[in-house]
């Protein structure tokens, strides 16, 4: 039988969280409540400032409370961290040592968007499996070795829970609901909700790769899976095209007519793309990133980084805390559209 208490949820707000994924997961607990005719739930609202969190967006949100007027921890509770931008500032020593004193007062732990990156700051995912917002993947899997890191739309792995952000936190409190007081219950607050599609933790983040592209072309589709799947170890075109059944001339074809470059073009900005994702999210070297975006050497890799984005790495890294506090997202897409020739074409 379901648990007449009501279940405690505590939504730590960082600075410039976002806000589509906070909402998203309050408010399922709310219908919740509202189609059972029960307080199945009750939550509250703390952060580090105590009185206002600010949204990435500019909006701010009254909070109950701060970190250090904290009701003794129940193993019913729920604490969400909600992250956002330049999330790695958030990770703050009081942040920590609270997220540690809930795990440790035994209870479950999650976060959405960026929160994730918090929690594995803490140590709180180490060994455990866990997903982030796809934009923030690459930085967070050379952060945190430890984390096993999935591209699921959310992940629960015993008490710890971890949503990729977006409307993805709706899924994971579905599931939660679910869990707790059934199907039912949870199917009519997705409907209340005009969720149609309820995703489970075997769906991925991403659009399909033909649905991004605009090309619905299963041989182009695979070739560039691979490519996404083998940045640090580049394949070469004529390996591309044999695998995929087709000759090198015709795998160029295909590239121009649908996407207006070549496959080795094509190739290169993806992991340029990747290149960029962890200059702006980490603290790796230069050296180091190359490395991971498949470049030999690093002024091979600094010259053909400038030649896309107009900025060599060294001065791109010098200018990025300014543009990650000014900026919604420090993530470029792969390539999607045409691009003049620049040096690294041949």
């Amino acid at each position: 039988m379901p648990s007449e208490k009501p279940r405690r949820f505590s939504f730590l707000l960082l600075d410039r969280f976002t806000m589509l994924p906070f909402a998203a997961a309050i408010e399922p607990l709310r219908l919740a409540n509202r189609s059972s005719g029960k307080e199945l739930y009750r939550w509250r609202l703390v952060g580090p400032a105590g009185d206002w969190a600010s949204c990435s967006n500019g909006a701010q949100v009254r909070l109950d409370e701060g970190l250090d007027h904290d009701p003794p921890t129940d193993r019913d509770e729920v604490v969400i961290v909600c992250g956002g931008t330049d999330i790695s500032r958030e990770a703050t020593k009081p942040v920590l040592n609270w997220l540690r004193r809930k795990a440790r007062g035994g209870a479950t732990v999650g976060a959405v968007c960026t929160g994730a990156w918090v929690l594995a700051e803490a140590g709180l995912l180490d060994g455990r499996k866990a997903t982030i917002h796809w934009e923030n993947h690459d930085g967070f899997v050379e952060a945190f070795p430890e984390v096993q890191l999935f591209r699921s739309v959310f992940v629960q792995d015993g008490n710890r829970l971890t949503a990729a952000g977006g409307t993805s936190s709706i899924d994971l409190m579905l599931h939660l609901i679910s869990a707790s007081h059934g199907d039912e219950l949870a199917a009519e607050v997705a409907d209340q909700m005009l969720h149609t599609g309820i995703r489970t933790d075997q769906d991925r983040q991403r659009l399909s790769i033909p649905t991004r592209i605009g090309v619905r072309h299963p041989k182009l589709a695979a070739v560039i899976a691979r490519m996404e799947a083998n940045v640090e170890d580049p394949i070469s075109p004529a390996r591309l095209a044999a695998d995929a059944g087709m000759s090198t001339r015709q795998l160029e074809r295909l590239f121009r007519r649908y996407l207006h470059r070549s496959p080795k073009r094509y190739y290169m900005e993806t992991r340029l793309a990747r290149a960029r994702n962890l200059l702006m999210q980490t603290e790796m070297s230069i050296i180091e990133i190359a490395l991971a975006s498949g470049f030999s050497s690093p002024s091979h890799f600094s010259k053909c980084y400038r030649a896309q984005y107009g900025s060599t790495p060294y001065r791109e890294r010098g200018t990025a805390t300014a543009n990650l506090r000014g900026a919604s997202s420090s993530v470029i897409d792969p390539p999607s559209a045409f691009v003049p020739p620049s040096a690294f074409e041949t």
